[in-house]
């Protein structure tokens, strides 16, 4: 169905006329296409940071997958960097209906060192380098580490990848023409990962200031996923066998928001992310793009974060003419009423009136 919209399209903000036809936008008047209430044009949203394929109790079926896509959908994403799933997810790719995907193929950890069934484990490190070759070849130009995890051995965080394995493993993704992202939670493994050439980190509570410059000179991403952070004081009341690790969790979770702060004041490339899956529930995006308000961006930024500086940092278009028609349409401003975010008056995807 073609349709015909008029409306102020972000971020530019100018007020123009938009048709969609044939999936795509135009700025050509199309005869005879269905008129949809404009208002304000926002790209539609990124969750850089989810897994469609991942649920309360570890990996999920197909169907299930698919699911929690579409809770993503309606809430506004239509478009997620998959940061690491168990199962074969590609077939959502191929579904018109539903968001889409950037895969990163499955997380990459050392046996024992992981949350059991969802990543590949690795019997030695050594290995890191041919497995990332192999996730590079299968994903879509990311891949993903587990930087850090609770070593039980020492009763705390710790490192999972020696200096020199991880920068040959990031150097075989780059040849490869593929980006790599890392889970990391606490201090030690992060030097090691931004001196590797990491190009984006996940949660990065540990980080000191000196290396949130660091992250800033070297265009080091950044997707903090605070509302996952806001589960760590649970998850350091249910390991009382590890005192240490527990208090280090708490820790980080209390100057998180400093940390992100600080990150957004010095340049660093911060998007939107909820990790969905597991402990967080699909849906969830516009409760991250809060958070980031609450952590210092302003609504602007923070939609951007999550729209169309997300979409650019992917490779993904906005409301251009000739690109996909992956839109939202707001009656009031998002940018001075981030309110609205959570009930889009309209949703396009690929050129479909979702609703």
């Amino acid at each position: 169905m073609d349709l015909h919209l008029r409306g102020v399209v972000l971020p530019g903000g100018d007020e123009r006329d938009l048709w969609v036809s044939g999936g795509v936008v135009t700025a050509e008047p199309v005869p005879g296409a269905s008129e949809v209430d404009g208002g304000f044009l926002v790209p539609g949203l990124v969750d850089a940071h989810c897994h469609p394929g991942i649920g309360v109790h570890g990996p999920t079926s197909l169907e299930e997958a698919a699911g929690q896509a579409e809770t993503d959908r309606d809430a506004g994403t239509l478009l997620i960097r998959d940061c690491g799933v168990p199962i074969d997810n590609r077939p959502l790719q191929q579904r018109a209906d539903l968001p889409r995907i950037i895969r990163a193929g499955r997380h990459l950890a050392l046996a024992k060192r992981y949350i059991p069934g969802l990543g590949i484990e690795l019997d030695d490190p050594s290995q890191l380098p041919a497995a990332v070759a192999e996730q590079a070849a299968d994903g879509d130009g990311w891949v993903k580490l587990v930087g850090d995890w609770i070593d039980r051995g020492i009763g705390d965080l710790a490192p999972l990848w020696p200096d020199d394995v991880l920068a040959e493993a990031i150097a075989v993704a780059h040849d490869a023409g593929a980006r790599v992202t890392a889970h990391v939670f606490g201090e030690d493994a992060l030097p090691g990962l931004i001196d590797a050439g990491i190009d984006c980190l996940e949660h990065g509570t540990g980080l000191s200031a000196d290396q949130i410059d660091d992250l800033a000179r070297r265009r080091v991403a950044l997707v903090p996923t605070l509302i996952n952070i806001e589960n760590f004081p649970g998850i350091a009341d249910s390991a009382k066998k590890y005192p240490v690790y527990a208090a280090h969790m708490r820790a980080l979770h209390a100057r998180v928001g400093e940390t992100v702060s600080n990150a957004i004041e010095a340049g660093v490339e911060v998007y939107a992310g909820s990790d969905a899956g597991g402990m967080v529930e699909h849906g969830r995006l516009v409760d991250e793009i809060d958070a980031l308000r609450g952590a210092g961006m302003s609504a602007e930024q923070a939609l951007g974060a999550a729209s169309w500086s997300a979409r650019n940092w992917l490779g993904a278009a906005g409301i251009e003419p000739g690109e996909s028609a992956d839109f939202l349409v707001y009656y009031q401003d998002p940018r001075r009423h981030p309110e609205v975010l959570r009930s889009p008056a309209h949703i396009v995807l690929r050129g479909r009136l979702v609703r």
